[in-house]
C-alpha cells in the first residue's frame, strides 16, 4: 500500500521566524502562514477564509527563512505534515497539533529593496547549501556537503 505526505502552500508570513538551537548546534526557525482563499457562493456572494498554519524548517533553510523572512513576506513552502501530541500541565488532557515540517522553501516576490525572483531552498535536518545558477534572479539551492554559503 502507497503512501504521500506532500504538502504545497503559498502564503504570507503572520510574524517574523522564531530562530532557536538544537543542544547540537543545528537552527530550528518556526513560522506562522496565513493562506487566504477566496470564492463566490451560490448566491454570488464573494467570501474569503484565512487558514492558519504554522511550519518547521531545519538546518540552513531556518537560518536563511530568520534572515530574509519578515512579517507579511510571501513564501512558497513543500513539506511534510507531522503530528504533534503533548499531556497539557495544566489539565493533564491529551493535546495535538499538526504541522508542516518544510522541505523546500521558495522566497516569493521582492525583499530587501524589492525587485523580483526568488531563492528556492531545499532541506532536510543537518543540510548546507551552496549556490547554483538560476534565471531571472533566481537562486537554486540544494543539498550539499561542502560550503556554507548564502545562496544569493
Amino acid at each position: 500500500m502507497a503512501c504521500v505526505n506532500k504538502v504545497i502552500l503559498i502564503g504570507n508570513l503572520t510574524r517574523d521566524p522564531e530562530i532557536k538551537h538544537t543542544p547540537r548546534g543545528s537552527a530550528v526557525a518556526d513560522i506562522g502562514l496565513a493562506l487566504n482563499r477566496v470564492y463566490t457562493t451560490e448566491s454570488g456572494e464573494k467570501k474569503e477564509e484565512t487558514t492558519f498554519v504554522e511550519v518547521t524548517l531545519w538546518g540552513r533553510t531556518a537560518e536563511i527563512a530568520g534572515e530574509y523572512l519578515k512579517k507579511g513576506r510571501q513564501v512558497f513552502i513543500e513539506g511534510r505534515l507531522q503530528l504533534d501530541s503533548w499531556e497539557d500541565k495544566q489539565s493533564g488532557q491529551k493535546r495535538s497539533k499538526l504541522r508542516v515540517v518544510a522541505e523546500n522553501m521558495v522566497l516569493l516576490g521582492g525583499g530587501r529593496g524589492g525587485g523580483g525572483g526568488g531563492a528556492n531552498v531545499e532541506s532536510d535536518d543537518y543540510s548546507t547549501f551552496e549556490r547554483k545558477g538560476g534565471a531571472k534572479g533566481a537562486a537554486r539551492v540544494s543539498e550539499s556537503s561542502e560550503g556554507d554559503n548564502i545562496p544569493f
